[in-house]
């Protein structure tokens, strides 16, 4: 493993802990993070973290609901660059349709991951269902409907590969999440793989999570911090602006796209619950965070079929 790819890598643990940090503190609930973490690892985060990453888990939420309004029928998620996410036990708790759920990862990040979830009762009991039926080995996990696998999600042939052996269908509605992860990748592999998921998939959402206006100032010195813990933008380029977030779905056979960025995400959340968490810990200077908002930003891709429209996936 190179040293680029453990930087990404441990930028996961950061962000379960920042999570893990402003779960306890009640921003959101999440009856699963906890166990993504040693018990030593906690560490209270600045209350601007704790409101990026709500505006995060908050504006993600939003437009997965939409994509199941948007849908009469069991669903399809794969998590690129999954982490230690734990979207899938809330999605089952919740009672969702979830017919297969495929998260892939490095290797360094999914064998951690199986570990932690072989050592949870809790985790291990909703991935196995009715089911005694799995499959493990260091770096994948396999049951009837959740899959955890090792790949590089650029290299089509093993995407392909991984994805069959995931059990993956191409015909059922499918939402496709990607939260800071196109980001480290070289932009003209992310095209071809755009290109290849809306040519294979016959209905699909794509929701990604990344950073935006990175040619100015503040963009900069967020990329000069990125940079020193040995992590390459390789694929910032698509991050100047809202217009380039868009524009990498439209131009890789894509049917249209949408881009907020988190203030817009933020004014649009239900403004009884952004008042709540902002009771939680008091900010004086609200300035700071306005610019973290303006630094991110969620996109919405759309291939919708004559069964399935997702045009609705949205804030509107």
């Amino acid at each position: 493993m190179s040293g680029g790819e453990e930087a990404v890598q441990a930028t996961n643990d950061d962000a379960t802990l920042c999570k893990v940090s402003a779960v306890s503190l009640g921003y959101w609930a999440d009856n699963y993070i906890q166990h993504m973490i040693r018990s030593h690892g906690r560490e209270r985060r600045a209350p601007e973290i704790h409101l990026g990453y709500y505006a995060r888990v908050a504006g993600v939420a939003a437009l997965i609901d939409k994509f199941f309004e948007a849908t009469d029928t069991a669903v399809q998620v794969i998590n690129l660059g999954a982490g230690f996410d734990t979207l899938f036990w809330r999605l089952v708790s919740e009672g969702r349709p979830v017919k297969n759920f495929i998260e892939i990862d490095f290797a360094g990040v999914t064998a951690r991951k199986c570990m932690l979830i072989k050592r949870s009762k809790e985790l291990m009991g909703l991935v196995a269902g009715e089911e005694a039926d799995i499959r493990l080995s260091r770096t994948d996990l396999h049951s009837t409907r959740y899959h955890l696998t090792a790949a590089d999600f650029t290299d089509l042939a093993n995407l392909e590969a991984k994805l069959t052996e995931s059990e993956v269908s191409f015909t059922c509605p499918t939402l496709i999440l990607a939260e800071c992860a196109l980001v480290y990748v070289d932009q003209n592999k992310t095209s071809k793989m755009l290109t290849w998921l809306a040519q294979k998939f016959s209905s699909c959402t794509f929701i990604n999570y990344e950073q935006l206006n990175m040619n100015d100032r503040f963009g900069q010195v967020m990329l000069d911090n990125l940079m020193a813990r040995g992590c390459l933008l390789a694929g910032a380029a698509a991050c100047q602006d809202k217009n380039t977030q868009v524009d990498r779905f439209i131009n890789n056979g894509w049917d249209n796209a949408e881009c907020w960025n988190m203030n817009e995400v933020y004014s649009l959340l239900p403004q009884g619950e952004v008042q709540r968490v902002e009771a939680i810990e008091r900010l004086d200077e609200k300035e700071l965070l306005r610019q973290l908002f303006d630094h991110y930003c969620i996109t919405v891709g759309r291939k919708n079929s004559s069964s399935f429209n997702f045009d609705s996936v949205n804030y509107d």
